[in-house]
């Protein structure tokens, strides 16, 4: 199976440390975000999330991202982990990243 434990970067320079998955699939980390549209400094930020724990080595998995050090939204992660040709794993996920609306006629824009 897919061992999510370690460094992870994706195409834009973002990394991700996921410090230990547990038995039951549950892990903690931080995200090291390489892009923002806060005013202030990017900060190193914590995660948590939930791997399927799957024999077969596809393994799905989703974590939550929370940028409260610089920024007021959340971001939610999911994706699976493949192996590639060269046998090295790769992570496919897609997100959404939810913003503070200032108002409830607000809410529409605030959700990417």
């Amino acid at each position: 199976p897919c061992n999510l434990t370690g460094w992870w970067e994706n195409d834009l320079g973002s990394k991700m440390q996921v410090f230990k998955v547990d038995n039951d699939g549950t892990f903690s980390g931080e995200y090291h975000t390489a892009v923002s549209s806060a005013k202030k400094p990017i900060q190193p930020s914590p995660l948590i999330g939930s791997q399927h724990l799957d024999e077969d080595g596809k393994c799905t998995f989703g974590f939550t991202v929370n940028w409260k050090k610089f920024s007021d939204s959340t971001a939610v992660f999911v994706g699976q982990c493949f192996k590639g040709d060269d046998g090295k794993e790769v992570l496919h996920t897609s997100w959404l990243l939810r913003e503070k609306a200032d108002s409830e006629l607000d809410d529409w824009k605030a959700t990417r």
